[in-house]
């Protein structure tokens, strides 16, 4: 098996277990397409592979199909920059707003997210820079600690996060919280029996970009009715809206005003499964518990800890958690090469679904499915080993001094563990044969 293959196995082998599935499947997956597809310092592409590969194993588990599953690195890839092939009439789609970037502080760096105007206009005031100019933010935050930005942009309920160093983060309160808890979690709640369905799967979608849609639009591709609910007066961004909505119902109810409430509290009566993306906390007033539903929330950081009740989107995960540290350089943070952990986490939340629907026809009871990008991101970071060199050098000692170089990667099985000397001194040794 090649390293490709090895590596997509063992990732697809460690969330299906996360899933709780049967190992057995994970022999009808197989996995194909062009190599070197969205390179990073971590292992990027084997989370993408793995999340779609347990997308499909659930998926034919819960159609009762043998498979196999196909995964093709190249659909993949694709898939996880899908924002970035979009095409409007021609158009192609604007996926950051001029303030959503990093920005330079006194001591670091801070990243902002700014795509909606309601955040924007919090980061503004926050700032106390009436012109949102980039000259003029880059000013403000240049004046002050990264920290300091970070807290007067989420008391003023925008979106900014100092960006922080994977040592850093793995100190943090909120990062031990993370590294603390599984990938997901699923729980039963009682012994109430499934909704009765009748026709396809019915899927109440209260998502916002982007994890959570892609996870309801796969779960349309698999035949569900999904219809989205957004409130009126905050509608979703109209690019973010053509890439993650095919395959679903969209509706605008103001859960606020009573008809509206009616409208949405008999839906969910009639649902089969409620998914949620909004701020941990932000819906408990609506009252969205349902005996023998299947509720799956995506949140940012996670509900527990200092930051559970935050807001968040993948670029802000990044850079807070040292993410956006490893993929940059000496001059300035980076970034992954796609929004991952949204992508990612979107096809673990469908698969996680699908799984628990498939144990709840068994078992019954009511169900709550968890994910966070920030878990998804302790997953990245520490599941699957990243190239490291370190671990394809040695050092050894010579006539030339103490040496560090590469390995051979000529390796067999009873074959030789490196060579048996060392180079010597040029010319030192005598023309004969040993």
């Amino acid at each position: 098996m090649d390293t490709t293959a090895h590596t997509a196995r063992t990732g697809t082998e460690l969330l299906w277990s996360a899933l709780g599935g049967d190992p057995a499947p994970v022999d009808r997956v197989s996995f194909t397409g062009p190599p070197g597809l969205l390179p990073a310092r971590l292992p990027v592409m084997d989370l993408a592979r793995a999340s779609v590969a347990v997308a499909g194993l659930a998926a034919v588990e819960r159609a009762g199909l043998p498979g196999p599953v196909r995964v093709d690195d190249g659909a993949v890839a694709t898939a996880f920059v899908s924002e970035r092939h979009l095409r409007i009439d021609g158009r192609a789609p604007v996926n950051f707003a001029p303030l959503s970037r990093f920005w330079r502080a006194a001591d670091g760096w801070v990243r902002t997210h700014a795509n909606y105007p309601h955040h924007r206009a919090a980061l503004l005031a926050a700032l106390g820079v009436p012109s949102g100019t980039v000259e003029d933010v880059a000013a403000a935050i240049g004046g002050q600690r990264a920290d300091e930005v970070e807290t007067a942009v989420y008391g003023a309920g925008g979106l900014a996060v100092a960006v922080r160093t994977p040592g850093e983060w793995a100190a943090h309160p909120q990062g031990r919280e993370v590294a603390a808890r599984p990938l997901l979690t699923r729980e039963r709640l009682d012994e109430a029996p499934p909704r009765r369905r009748s026709g396809p799967l019915r899927v109440l979608d209260l998502t916002r970009v982007l994890a959570g849609p892609v996870a309801t639009r796969t779960l349309a591709l698999l035949g569900a009715d999904v219809l989205r609910i957004d409130p009126p007066g905050r509608p979703e961004l109209p690019d973010q809206h053509a890439d993650a909505n095919a395959g679903k119902r969209t509706a605008a109810l103001d859960l606020d005003r009573p008809a509206d409430r009616r409208t949405f509290d008999a839906l969910l009566d009639a649902a089969d499964v409620l998914v949620t993306g909004y701020r941990p906390g932000a819906l408990d007033r609506f009252g969205l518990h349902r005996p023998g539903l299947v509720t799956a929330r995506v949140s940012a950081w996670g509900e527990e800890g200092p930051w559970g009740g935050r807001r968040g989107f993948d670029s802000l995960v990044q850079a807070a958690t040292g993410i956006a540290v490893v993929e940059g350089s000496a001059e300035e943070p980076g970034a992954l090469p796609a929004q991952a952990l949204d992508h990612g986490t979107g096809y673990l939340l469908a698969a996680a679904v699908l799984r628990t629907l498939t144990e709840q026809d068994r078992d019954g009871g009511t169900r709550l499915v968890r994910v966070a990008l920030a878990r998804t991101g302790h997953w990245l970071t520490h599941a699957l080993p990243a190239y490291d060199p370190e671990r394809y050098l040695a050092e050894s000692e010579g006539p030339l001094g103490r040496l560090r170089h590469a390995l051979s990667p000529v390796a067999y099985e009873g074959g030789p563990a490196g060579w048996s000397r060392p180079p010597g001194l040029p010319g030192a040794d005598a023309p004969v044969w040993r």
